[in-house]
């Protein structure tokens, strides 16, 4: 395994992180969840994303119970908070001060620790004033129930102006955690250059585009029995925004021999490919089997040669998605 820097800071992570996204409390019975913890583990993963929505608060609590008794200093663990939890009041989302305040300390008792490391806004709040979001994250670093500061899904300028009103404050942004692949490149052009000025790092989620990076889906084919583009409760949606568009799975299949080449699977490949992004300190992987995480772990080190990266982006061509509009539409306009 090995480590990066988040941001400008001396926080250091590592390049693969484990993450429990539609797994733990949903899709995967805790058993295998803790076996899936474990193997990250064993296999040199320090650092663990979660959020409070996951499954609506039982994430937090399982990947909790999986690290009990690990040495706290020896990880970095990572949660969200904007997405409604609880019964869906009025105020059980977004990144009001009350939110957040309340938010934090039931993160921290389903986590059983007395801080996190990361703690992100999930989404840009519309409906809350930015000084008050950021207020209410000074005040939760300054009562050292996290570390360090991060944000999802921003757009530059949202990055920009929490940036400004954080450093007014005290604290500094250090990450962002956007969806990344090979196939959905909407940060390029606009937030990883704000990012790399203003001292932040990705965290990327979806390396392996939902799956289809993998080489699962074959052109032509039913969809496999049992994956996520089959499960309408576990991201089939996002699944098929990528299957619908031309000619996508005939070209992941024209992937193969560059991963050949480097003596790599297609997930593998794929996890890779972000981690050449010389802004995203990690890429997380989420798993239902040990031998899962395993496998993903191999990309860390990995380096995919200038002409390789050329050749990949000659087939994949005009199936990547890289516009940065995109990312405003993360964040709903109300909550």
């Amino acid at each position: 395994m090995e480590f990066r820097h988040l941001g400008r800071s001396g926080l250091k992570i590592s390049e693969i992180t484990y993450g429990n996204w539609l797994t733990h409390g949903s899709q995967v019975e805790n058993d295998a969840a803790t076996a899936c913890v474990r193997a990250a583990l064993d296999n040199g993963i320090t650092s663990f994303d979660t959020a409070d929505v996951y499954a609506n608060t039982v994430a937090e609590e399982v990947l909790g119970e999986a690290l009990k008794g690990e040495r706290r200093q020896s990880l970095e663990i990572f949660t969200k908070v904007y997405w409604p939890t609880g019964p869906k009041g009025p105020n059980d989302s977004g990144l009001s001060r009350k939110h957040v305040m309340e938010s934090i300390d039931g993160s921290l008792t389903r986590l059983q620790t007395d801080y996190v490391d990361l703690y992100q806004a999930h989404r840009y709040d519309h409906e809350t004033p930015l000084e008050e979001t950021m207020q209410a994250f000074a005040d939760v670093v300054r009562a050292g129930k996290a570390l360090y500061i991060g944000v999802s899904e921003w757009t530059a300028d949202q990055i920009r102006a929490g940036q400004a009103l954080a450093q007014d404050l005290g604290f500094r942004l250090v990450s962002n955690q956007p969806q990344y692949s090979a196939l959905w490149r909407v940060i390029e052009g606009e937030v990883v250059p704000a990012s790399e000025e203003l001292g932040l790092s990705q965290i990327v989620w979806s390396p392996v585009a939902q799956g289809v990076l993998t080489g699962k889906y074959l052109p032509g084919q039913p969809l496999p029995a049992g994956s996520r583009a089959t499960d309408e409760k576990g991201g089939a949606r996002m699944v098929k925004s990528f299957l619908d568009r031309p000619n996508v799975l005939e070209r992941v299949q024209q992937l193969k021999p560059v991963a050949e080449e480097l003596g790599l699977s297609l997930a593998q490949l794929a996890v890779a490919w972000v981690l050449q992004n010389r802004n995203v300190a990690a890429a997380i992987i989420g798993a239902s089997r040990p031998e899962q995480v395993v496998e993903n772990v191999k990309a860390a080190g990995v380096t995919i040669p200038a002409e390789l990266m050329a050749r990949i982006d000659d087939i994949l061509g005009d199936a990547v998605i890289s516009d940065p509009a995109e990312t405003a539409k993360s964040s709903p306009a109300s909550r």
